[in-house]
């Protein structure tokens, strides 16, 4: 039989309690001692906090989930949840950062500041700056061969390697550049002569690479028009909101062949990630949801969302985002839609929320072990050795697979090596699950053992890892590429229309694409633009991994 948690606090005063009233009372106990009445407030206020803080810590410590939302979470990593309930966090950091364990009479405080710096914390290296202007300078004096001026005996030569100064300007997201072209008029015929612009300047007044600034900033960089219209205009350099609309409609258009061609090249991925959050979109009809969902669905369902998709496979990753009515599970079944039917079913990795699956695409279901793990990290604080042995069971997973990772092993290589050191360590955390209930040493509807449950429940998918090859851990690539939605979410706060939420979708799959397989967002969208032609007649070619082959193959784009 079930225990049922009885509290003994009192249950929370009805009656009102004005601010101002209060903050009376308190002042009134600088002068003299307060009145019975006064006294029973001010115990109503402390015993209703104390009830209210007693019954969220009871439910799944919720006080720590809504401060997480108001304030951001902090770090999830193990050395940093332990040390909050362990006065020896020095030591859990220095295990983390990979160093042996001290001596038993060395002092841990002493190590602890002795770790080495994380690397990409200095001065970036003039290689970094791959998108600036590169000047050459010659010697004024000296050339190869030519004497040294120190020992005049010698010859000097040039090194391979010159030596490198940057140099960093300002200058608005988006220049222009006014042609005042001279006029001349016949005094007795009155024709006028006017002086040719430059090639290309009278055909269209905004160039490719505005276009493709405007959508780095609205869909990369989360910039709502209006505030890339302000900017704009503090620069003397006007662009309105409205213009800016008309040209990421327009320029999507150019690019939806593209984007068709990821989405095809998604399906037939080895591993698919995916997730979804909220969104709004302000002028959705009910025909739209309808057409959407098709004429059975649930009327009750109201929800929009944005949906993540991560597709890896042949060793490069395509990201893909679809906003609408529609969960995470449907899209990915539009998706495995186009699938070739020769290939065998992916791995599908994703949280435990029903909405992310599918019911019309086989896959083989792998669990997110991130998600489970946050279960135990969020009850740390009242359960703290419960949760130490399992943070630190994970900690010893993910670092075996951080290994293989290291050492390029090959998916069936790193299957082996985590049948050979995770498979103990996760039949070790199984059975111990199972201890806590079979002992009853953790009441079952305790924030603890809800987090048990969550894990048992998964279990099959959470392990999938240890059956199947290039099984991932968990699902933070798919979170990743949720941060560009969320981005746009916090500051544009919802799309107007569904029309506008499919260009943002598409900009979005093609930057965050580029950023994966490490390409130039930017440069990849002035490209695109500049041969709208060539994408529409073959796409396949003008993919973000292989679209410089064409170009340097068809010569650079001519000057703007």
């Amino acid at each position: 039989m079930k225990r049922r948690r009885t509290s003994h606090m009192p249950s929370p005063p009805h009656g009102e309690l004005p601010i101002q009233e209060l903050s009376a009372i308190i002042e009134r106990t600088r002068v003299g001692a307060l009145t019975e009445e006064e006294y029973g407030k001010l115990r109503a206020v402390l015993d209703t906090l104390v009830f209210l803080k007693q019954e969220l810590q009871a439910n799944q410590t919720s006080i720590q989930r809504l401060l997480g939302m108001l304030f951001g979470v902090k770090t999830e990593k193990t050395r940093a949840v332990l040390a909050e309930a362990d006065p020896h966090g020095a030591l859990g950091a220095r295990c983390d950062s990979g160093l042996p364990p001290p001596d038993p009479g060395e002092n841990p405080v002493e190590h602890s500041t002795a770790r080495a710096p994380r690397p990409g914390h200095g001065r970036n290296a003039a290689a970094a700056y791959t998108g600036a202007n590169k000047v050459k300078i010659t010697h004024t004096s000296l050339h190869g061969s030519d004497a040294c001026p120190e020992c005049l005996q010698g010859k000097v030569y040039p090194l391979s390697e010159p030596s490198k100064w940057v140099r960093i300007i300002g200058m608005g997201p988006l220049q222009a550049t006014v042609y005042e072209c001279d006029r001349l008029r016949c005094n007795l015929c009155g024709e006028v002569y006017t002086a040719a612009v430059p090639e290309g300047v009278g055909e269209e007044k905004y160039d490719a690479s505005a276009t493709a600034m405007v959508g780095l900033l609205k869909y990369g960089a989360g910039l709502p028009f209006h505030r890339i219209e302000t900017l704009q205009a503090s620069l003397g350099i006007p662009l309105p909101a409205a213009t800016q609309w008309e040209l990421v409609k327009n320029a999507a258009s150019t690019l939806a062949p593209v984007h068709e061609e990821l989405i095809r090249q998604a399906a037939s991925g080895e591993v698919i990630h995916n997730d979804d959050t909220t969104m709004q979109i302000l002028q959705l009809t009910a025909q739209q949801r309808a057409a959407a969902l098709g004429e059975e669905a649930n009327p009750q369902r109201t929800g929009v969302f944005t949906s993540g998709i991560v597709a890896v496979g042949a060793g490069r990753q395509i990201a893909l985002f679809f906003t609408g009515v529609r969960h995470a599970g449907e899209n990915l079944a539009q998706v495995l839609r186009r699938r070739s039917q020769e290939l065998p079913a992916p791995i599908q990795m994703c949280d435990g929320l029903s909405r992310n699956l599918t019911d019309e695409c086989e896959t083989l279901l792998s669990q997110c072990l991130a998600h489970s793990r946050r279960k135990f990290v969020e009850v740390a604080e009242h359960f703290p050795e419960q949760v130490r042995f399992v943070l630190e069971l994970l900690r010893e997973v993910y670092r075996t697979d951080a290994r293989a990772r290291q050492e390029s092993l090959s998916a069936q290589e790193r299957l082996e090596l985590h049948q050979r050191e995770s498979a103990p360590r996760m039949a070790q955390l199984k059975a111990w699950m199972h201890e806590q209930f079979a002992q009853n040493l953790v009441e079952p509807n305790s924030s603890l053992g809800k987090a048990i449950q969550y894990m048992e429940k998964l279990w099959d998918g959470l392990t999938l890892f240890l059956r199947v090859p290039g099984a991932p851990l968990d699902n933070n690539i798919t979170e990743q590429a949720l941060k560009k939605v969320i981005l746009h979410r916090k500051n544009a706060l919802f799309y107007r229309t569904l029309n506008g939420a499919g260009v943002g979708d598409l900009f979005m799959s093609l930057l965050h694409t580029a950023e994966l397989v490490r390409a130039n967002p930017f440069e990849y969208l002035v490209t695109l633009l500049r041969h709208p032609e060539e994408i529409a007649e073959n796409p396949t070619q003008w993919m973000p991994w292989n679209y410089r082959a064409v170009v340097e193959h068809t010569g650079p784009d001519p000057p703007a």
